[in-house]
């Protein structure tokens, strides 16, 4: 198996990246905060495609925070799409449970080692070095040096979280790839069926 998949749609979203100028990540994300530092529930829809009452629910549940005046802020959006990226593979109290490994708790900004923007941003960057790579193979050290280099620019808040930060990322980037493979095969099972 290869991981060099490519995936048109930006991480976490519905959107096509090359009718985004094929930006993901921070850069993504700055395209959408460009004239509003907050985005409204409608805004949210469109671009992950998860509706109102599933993110009701996974507000409920602890998993995302409120919005502020029915807006939500850059890290929360990416905060968003890391969960909507991760599940159609994992299990969503794992996916709580990756998060908080990382960040501590939702409502909490005290105990986060990373701003979410910033991780989404790693997790962009990490599967477009996939992506676009000769040698990306499934072999953890590959994955293991693209985190590496990617998170270089990591500014430990505490101490042992870039372990942390870094355990987690192959979490997601391997969760990911997975869901892109099922995917993947969902399409090649209905295109047989069709036959």
């Amino acid at each position: 198996m290869n991981f060099q998949i490519n995936e048109e749609l930006i991480p976490g979203t519905i959107l096509r990246r090359d009718e985004m100028g094929n930006v993901t990540g921070l850069e993504f994300l700055n395209k959408i905060f460009y004239i509003s530092n907050g985005i409204m529930l409608a805004n949210i829809k469109d671009i992950s495609g998860i509706g109102g009452t599933t993110l009701q629910n996974w507000t409920k549940r602890g998993w995302v925070e409120n919005a502020t005046y029915k807006k939500y802020n850059i890290d929360q959006l990416a905060h968003i799409l890391i969960i909507n990226m991760l599940r159609e593979c994992m299990n969503l109290d794992k996916i709580a449970f990756i998060i908080s490994y990382i960040n501590g708790r939702v409502y909490d900004r005290s105990d986060d080692i990373i701003r979410d923007s910033i991780l989404y941003d790693y997790i962009c960057r990490i599967l477009d070095k996939l992506m676009t790579s000769e040698n990306a193979t499934e072999d953890s050290v590959t994955l293991r040096q693209y985190i590496t280099e990617v998170t270089e620019d990591y500014v430990e808040t505490i101490e042992g979280a870039t372990v942390r930060l870094r355990n987690a990322l192959e979490i997601i980037i391997i969760a990911y790839y997975a869901s892109i493979i099922k995917k993947r095969s969902d399409e090649m099972v209905d295109a047989l069926m069709k036959n």
